[in-house]
This record gives structure tokens, C-alpha cells and sequence, in this order.
């Protein structure tokens, strides 16, 4: 499945190459919302936390 969705953005930016700019600035819009990186970072350390932390 991953497979199939990496295919799927690589060819939608083969298709449109200016969309790889919109994406780098709407990562970079993202990245300095200080809520939004805590909330990504929350899950994705999650499912590597102990039971006992994760409660």
C-alpha cells in the first residue's frame, strides 16, 4: 500500500512540477505551528512509549 501511494505522489509531481513547491511550503507554513509539531510528534512517538506511559 505504500508502495502504491509513493507511486502515486511521484507521478503527480512528474505531472506537475510545481506542485512540489506548494508542498514545501505548506510543510514549511506546518512547520512553524509550534501546536502542529507537537501534536506530530506525539504521534509518532506514541506507539514506541511503554503501556504504563502511554495511559
Amino acid at each position: 500500500m505504500k508502495w502504491i501511494l509513493l507511486g502515486i505522489l511521484l507521478g503527480l509531481l512528474l505531472a506537475f512540477p510545481s506542485l512540489l513547491t506548494a508542498i514545501v511550503g505548506a510543510v514549511a507554513w506546518l512547520a512553524v505551528k509550534p501546536v502542529v509539531v507537537a501534536f506530530a510528534l506525539g504521534l509518532i512517538v506514541r506507539p514506541h512509549l511503554p503501556r504504563r506511559w502511554a495511559r
